[in-house]
């Protein structure tokens, strides 16, 4: 894996959540909301209440906290390793489930990526929306956002359509403050298990998810 992190220079945005919102400060001065904001205020939450009341919302809770600490571990390992830096294994619970997602992510999905030209890079798209995508390169020879994701079990596409809307979010937020034309991404998402699943966005779906997100995002200013 070729390291190149001087191809692009990227923005650096702060963040400010004291109205309690996720928002970003753009190098014009403008604050606006993250990706991840949008798409979970626009989201059919219908889904989830039905499983909140399922299982008891304490219950939901503990799950919830749970797959966020193994999602950040992994993560964590995750950037250590794409910036050839080393993170020592703290043999907490959770590191040693992350772990192994990790290794699982680097071997099955981090073998197409031949370049790296950002890690956890902040991006912006006009004075509409901002976030933080985990990696931007070269994946099965062509330029791609990529995003990691944890599960308890493996998806079905059908259920992952906010991801592709994310990616396409930040697809063209890149484009947009360094000048490229991207139109691929990825999700390369590892379940408890150590499956791997590959979510793939190429130009047709792009488009598509591109136009929706495009419409969740005046939702959200509308509202």
């Amino acid at each position: 894996m070729l390291r190149d992190f001087d191809k692009y220079t990227y923005p650096k945005l702060t963040r400010d959540e004291t109205t309690g919102i996720r928002l970003y400060k753009t190098p014009e001065g403008d604050l606006v909301p993250s990706v991840t904001t949008i798409l979970s205020k626009t989201k059919d939450m219908s889904g989830l209440r039905n499983w909140e009341n399922r299982i008891g919302k304490k219950e939901a809770e503990r799950v919830r906290n749970e797959a966020a600490a193994v999602g950040t571990s992994m993560h964590l390992t995750l950037e250590c390793y794409v910036e050839d830096k080393k993170r020592e294994f703290d043999f907490s619970p959770v590191h040693s489930q992350a772990s192994p997602m990790a290794d699982v992510v680097i071997r099955d999905g981090l073998q197409f990526v031949s370049e790296v030209w950002g890690s956890e890079v902040q991006l912006y798209y006009k004075d509409q929306y901002a976030g933080t995508t985990d990696l931007v390169g070269m994946y099965k020879g062509v330029p791609h956002i990529i995003d990691f994701k944890q599960t308890n079990k493996p998806k079905q596409e059908k259920w992952i359509q906010d991801y592709y809307l994310q990616l396409a979010a930040y697809i063209h937020a890149h484009n947009y403050t360094v000048g490229t034309d991207i139109k691929h991404g990825v999700v390369l998402m590892c379940s408890r298990d150590l499956q791997l699943q590959k979510f793939e966005l190429d130009e047709i779906k792009f488009d598509k998810y591109s136009y929706m997100w495009f419409n969740r995002l005046r939702e959200y200013t509308s509202c």
